[in-house]
């Protein structure tokens, strides 16, 4: 009896004396990584307790937000017909594409765009005077407004075609807007040879701009290059697109798409910024700015600035923010973004360091009729709610589902059926 009774104090004994602050120690080690993640919504506070790479993202500061609905930076798009143009029963004879941004006169919404009223819808094999080689070829910058963004009424030309050899003899497209120290400016991509002549590499349309007291015009050319095309050998040496104006720390800066070359073609983004409307604008040293992106589309959002990038890149289908305008981050991650959107920015030009946002704007559909031989594009409207004025849950759903027909538009080549027949 005496016997058990002493071996069991000698074990009650070796039990809290044996190196205590160790077992305590490796306790608590083995309770953090065996801890299960809660249940619910996401921890507003970071678990104590490792975390997978996934979740590490979450809490670094990469996302504005714990979760989509609470992220101000990701939105999906609802798309509206406009009404109020004419496309001559989409026979591919008028195009109208690349809205530039939106703006507000008074009681008055205005947006200028690439019109294309031709005899024949673009031959890309049969390009002449006459004959435009693209949608963009040929083409004219026209404007339009509205009362309420959704029905427009179509003022006409705002910018034609130059006298040769002024940048712009061949066309005008791709316009977008500032309004700096009381004027109006547009910055257009000004075509001096047509699009995919031979010789070219695509398109020859260094940066060009008009300016007018009045959105209404009349608009003074400047006839000169703006922004011109890098120097041989540098990422932007042959294509500069969609130059894109905002005002931000007193100065003008300029976003526009560069093409890189590459297998399949690489776009990127860049930035200008000069203290004159006409320039001469400094490209960025640390350009391109942006990866990714088949159009330029920014707004001030807080203290910086938002860019959507859509397609095209490693990090297409992005919304992405840098507080410097400089050094963009991917913010969130969507889906059916516009093509070619030209936003409605209240505060494009006020400097502010609190930008608000944007929650509509236009875009276009491309390539309609392309398989009939009647190519040209159209306009639409876009809204979403990547706006902090704007609290529209139905805009953050992530659970989207689209009809079949949608996915059976992408379905297999002829070649591809032929590879997987022949690996049976």
């Amino acid at each position: 009896m005496k016997n058990n009774i002493w071996s069991f104090v000698i074990l009650l004994l070796s039990m809290s004396c044996d190196e205590p602050k160790k077992s305590s120690s490796n306790s608590t080690d083995v309770k953090i990584v065996q801890e299960d993640f809660p249940y619910g919504n996401v921890p507003r506070e970071k678990p104590d307790r490792k975390l997978s790479a996934a979740f590490e993202r979450i809490y670094d500061g990469t996302y504005g937000g714990l979760e989509v609905t609470s992220n101000e930076l990701f939105s999906n798009f609802k798309y509206t017909p406009l009404k109020g143009f004419d496309y001559h029963g989409h026979d591919g004879t008028v195009s109208r594409r690349d809205a530039s941004k939106v703006i507000k006169v008074d009681d008055t919404y205005y947006f200028w765009y690439t019109h294309r009223e031709t005899s024949v819808p673009p031959d890309e094999n049969g390009g002449n005077d006459t004959i435009p080689s693209r949608d963009w070829d040929l083409s004219e910058i026209w404007y339009a407004t509205s009362k309420d963004g959704f029905t427009w009424k179509e003022q006409g030309v705002a910018v034609t075609r130059t006298e040769k050899p002024n940048p712009g003899w061949r066309s005008v497209s791709t316009p977008d807007i500032l309004v700096y120290k009381g004027k109006y400016y547009l910055y257009y991509q000004a075509y001096l040879n047509m699009p995919g002549a031979p010789g070219t590499k695509g398109d020859d349309c260094p940066v060009a701009a008009s300016v007018a007291d009045s959105p209404n015009g009349p608009w003074t050319p400047s006839n000169k290059i703006v922004l011109d095309n890098g120097p041989e050998g540098s990422w932007d040496q042959y294509v500069i697109h969609d130059p894109y104006p905002l005002v931000r720390d007193g100065k003008i800066y300029i976003y526009y798409k560069g093409e890189m070359g590459g297998n399949p073609r690489v776009r990127a983004q860049g930035l200008a910024i000069s203290e004159n409307p006409f320039g001469p604008f400094k490209k960025h040293p640390l350009n391109p700015v942006i990866n990714s992106g088949h159009e330029t589309a920014l707004f001030p959002f807080k203290e910086g600035l938002a860019a959507l990038v859509s397609r095209h890149g490693l990090e297409h289908n992005t919304i992405q923010y840098a507080p410097d305008g400089v050094n963009f981050e991917v913010a969130a991650i969507t889906g059916l973004m516009p093509i070619a959107p030209g936003p409605y920015v209240p505060d494009a030009f006020t400097d502010t360091k609190d930008g608000r946002g944007i929650s509509w704007g236009l875009c276009h559909f491309r390539n309609v009729g392309k398989a009939e031989g009647k190519s040209h594009s159209f306009f639409a409207r876009f809204d979403c709610d990547l706006s902090l004025d704007v609290d529209d849950p139905f805009m953050k759903e992530s659970d989207i589902l689209n009809h079949p027909d949608i996915y059976f538009q992408f379905g297999l080549t002829d070649e591809q059926r032929k590879r997987i027949n022949q690996s049976k």
